[in-house]
């Protein structure tokens, strides 16, 4: 429901100050018609206050004003104590705008107004009416030239507006991407290193529990050993993943940047978990820092999923490199042994797929999981280009 237009004082002012300027010309002018009687102040004051309107509503005052105004010139009134009126009203149509409606209205008022003053005064009145004609066409101009700057003014606020809200929502955006990218981070971390742990703590508990007269002694300072390392190597990690979020220290990021140079480390940990992971003889090949660290988290959690899913499988994780594309292939061939005390209970569902997803979708590239043919194991594939823009990374 619209609102009914509400007038200010400033528009009172102006109706009551327009009002006191036509009464002055109206009883000074010693020429130009004759004095006004009660209609005409009639007349002249109503002219004057319909003003109090002209910014809400300037078309409809200019209408008020023009009928107004016809017959106070028709009765030879004083003439130039109406002009003020219609000038504030004219005015007041051309900041509204906008400019064909201003400059036919202008036209037309002219026009009525040379009608009506040939028909009283002759051809003299007209002759006035064209001679004021000059100060109206200023006001209009004046008018028209305080809108395209009010226009302009508009405009500027706007764009500086949606810039400022536009650089909120890219502010939003990138807090938004940061955080599931810590995410992810830990995710991969704490997933891979509990995991690994709990497979290694579990066989050795298994031993000690179940089979104490064939305790390999050296078996099992090397499984706690590994345990030892693996918990090193994520708390130095977790450190460094922790000290990006420290205040004033954002733009600082510790330790080495995860790399396909890595892969051999996150192989010697699964193996040391029960998997025979196969890296193949070629060196890794050279990818750009983000493709590296995105197949590197890939490769972490694909092996990740096998010792919790398939104990004791036989890993292939391969790397090629084509078309400006790095396509990597995690497959391996099901489990072959079961996992202590785990063995009973089902996988519970994990952010492991969806994690690398989003990894393969960070570069700009794609994966694809499923099971092998025959069900025999499962097959991770992921196809990242070597040439996108990429997201910083840790």
């Amino acid at each position: 429901m619209s609102k009914t237009p509400r007038i200010t004082r400033q528009d009172i002012v102006l109706a009551v100050g327009t009002c006191a300027v036509q009464s002055v010309l109206a009883v000074a002018s010693g020429s130009g018609g004759r004095g006004p009687d009660a209609l005409g102040w009639g007349l002249l004051t109503g002219s004057a206050a319909v003003l109090a309107w002209r910014r809400h509503r300037p078309m409809a005052v200019m209408l008020a004003i023009v009928v107004l105004i016809a017959p106070y010139h028709a009765l030879d009134y004083v003439h130039q104590a109406a002009l003020p009126a219609s000038l504030v009203a004219l005015y007041s149509v051309a900041v509204a705008g906008p400019r064909p409606r201003t400059y036919a209205t202008l036209v037309g008022s002219v026009t009525l107004m040379a009608g009506v003053m040939t028909v009283v005064a002759g051809r003299g009145g007209a002759w006035d009416v064209l001679r004021v004609g000059g100060w109206i066409l200023a006001v209009v101009v004046l008018g028209d030239a305080v809108r395209i700057n009010r226009r302009y003014v508009a405009s500027v606020l706007e764009r500086a507006e949606r810039a400022e809200l536009s650089r909120e929502e890219e502010a939003a955006r990138r807090v938004v991407d940061e955080r599931m990218r810590i995410a992810r981070d830990l995710h991969d971390l704490l997933a891979h290193s509990i995991t690994v742990i709990g497979v290694q703590a579990s066989v050795a508990g298994h031993v000690l529990r179940e089979d104490p007269e064939l305790l390999d002694r050296a078996q099992l300072a090397q499984t706690l050993e590994g345990i030892s390392d693996t918990c090193r190597d994520a708390r130095a990690e977790l450190r460094a993943t922790l000290e990006v979020l420290r205040a004033g220290q954002a733009d600082e990021r510790p330790g080495p940047v995860p790399s396909l140079a890595g892969l051999p480390d996150l192989a010697r940990v699964a193996e040391a978990a029960g998997l025979t992971v196969d890296l193949g003889d070629a060196e890794p090949p050279a990818v750009p820092p983000a493709v590296g660290v995105a197949a590197y988290r890939i490769v972490q959690e694909a092996l990740t999923n096998a010792v919790r899913h398939a104990p004791g499988c036989r890993v292939r994780v391969a790397l090629a490199v084509n078309g400006g594309r790095l396509r990597l292939t995690v497959e391996d061939d099901g489990p072959r042994v079961l996992v202590r005390d785990t063995a009973a209970r089902p996988p519970s569902p994990g952010y492991g797929l969806i994690g690398m997803r989003e990894r393969a979708r960070s570069v700009g590239g794609t994966l694809t999981t499923g099971p092998r043919p025959a069900n025999d194991g499962f097959a991770i594939s992921a196809d990242l280009p070597l040439c996108a823009t990429l997201e910083a990374t840790r």
